[in-house]
């Protein structure tokens, strides 16, 4: 059954360029992970969060098959019941040395770890101050919690200090960002924002889901591509995005991870997930640790890409990672864009409102480790032939 609003709805979706549809994707036939078929057609693939292509890498599959052989797949039960097993602790151990913190704790989503967290990590009397373009899950955590919300703008520190300034004394403060943007790929001033919660007696928690894996010179986020102290900030990351598996994480002092595992609901009344899915991502940070050439493979694919679209005149905001946006503006035009792109056999899907503001829809590429050049060669040439006919460059 559906209601009558539900029609008007997408009409007016439809009108607007907002409506959306799933893709059918399959593997690409060889095996190559910055390659798919999509719709049935051959593409290459610029809409992956697997940046390191490790969602296909022999060893995290090798572990996946051997987890599933011992422990079968689904987790049974949540964690606090009898869904609590080996890989689990052993994948949270190895989380904790990863981000140099002192425990973690693994939630099903990313999703989940940021509305499970925000709604119980400060008292009811508390604040909460997010970046302006912080993600979807970070906003609808920090509405949920029921706790007092203010929003400074985007990257900009000064703002944050007013409005920490402007609370009453010895109020409870957290302030939450990003530290890849996913949308427009710029890393949060994470430095200033550490330093002036200290000075205002606040503490800071970093969403480093595109970060983990991806920047740092070892992939360890943005407490190291800055040389902070782990102890300075919370960190939360997905294994879903860089390490190619499912899930989620929080890291932080073990006094935290105990109280979390006592009063987030999002990780108290949830599955625990499969012992397979906790196997193959410590495969994965094993690759990451014991291959660093797959970094480096990255780093060079990512610069490569973004000097050439920017010689061609694209506006790629303030991209810094292998996220980079390609400004279009209007809703429908990028639409097309994104059409033009996938008849020369590219997919690069378009952004559009509500997932970044009105006026700024894009398309969004990312960039993997696994891509080749002659691939990223003839992208570029495409986007350049694309942008010039419809008079975006």
């Amino acid at each position: 059954m559906d209601f009558p609003f539900h029609h008007d709805v997408i009409d007016q979706l439809k009108a607007d360029g907002l409506f959306r549809s799933l893709r059918r994707v399959e593997p690409d036939p060889l095996g190559r992970s910055g390659r798919l078929i999509i719709d049935g057609r051959p593409a290459i693939l610029l809409a992956s969060n697997d940046y390191l292509g490790l969602a296909g890498h022999p060893r995290v599959k090798e572990a996946a098959v051997a987890a599933i052989q011992r422990y079968g797949f689904g987790g049974g039960a949540a964690r606090l019941i009898s869904g609590n097993a080996l890989p689990h602790a052993a994948l949270e151990e190895r989380i904790a040395r990863f981000k140099r913190a002192e425990a973690a704790l693994v939630f099903s989503t990313g999703y989940m770890a940021n509305l499970g967290l925000l709604s119980c990590i400060i008292p009811s009397d508390g604040l909460l101050i997010t970046d302006r373009l912080c993600h979807a899950s970070l906003m609808d955590g920090c509405r949920a919690s029921g706790r007092r919300f203010r929003v400074f703008d985007h990257a900009d520190p000064n703002h944050l200090d007013r409005l920490l300034a402007k609370r009453p004394a010895n109020q409870p403060a957290l302030v939450v960002t990003d530290g890849v943007f996913s949308m427009d790929g710029d890393i949060a001033p994470l430095p200033a924002l550490v330093e002036i919660a200290r000075r205002r007696g606040a503490a800071v928690f970093v969403d480093d889901a595109h970060a983990t894996g991806v920047i740092g010179k070892e992939g360890r986020g943005t407490v190291e591509h800055f040389g902070l102290e782990p102890g300075s900030v919370i960190q939360m990351g997905t294994l879903g995005k860089a390490l190619g598996c499912f899930g989620a994480y929080v890291a932080g002092s073990r006094v935290l991870i105990d109280y979390l595992i006592n009063k987030a609901k999002t990780f108290i009344y949830t599955t625990a997930l499969p012992p397979a899915v906790t196997a193959a991502a410590l495969a994965a940070f094993d690759v990451i640790e014991k291959e660093p050439e797959i970094l480096e493979r990255l780093r060079h694919n990512r610069n490569h890409y973004a000097e050439g679209i920017k010689s061609l005149g694209f506006d790629t905001l303030q991209s810094e990672t292998p996220i980079i946006p390609i400004m279009i503006g209007d809703s429908r035009s990028a639409l097309a864009f994104s059409e033009r792109l996938l008849e020369a056999g590219i997919f690069a899907p378009a952004i559009r409102p509500p997932t970044v503001p009105k006026g700024t829809a894009r398309i969004r590429t990312t960039i993997m480790a696994t891509h080749s050049r002659d691939d990223l060669d003839y992208v570029i040439e495409t986007l350049g032939k694309v942008g010039r006919s419809m008079g975006i460059v």
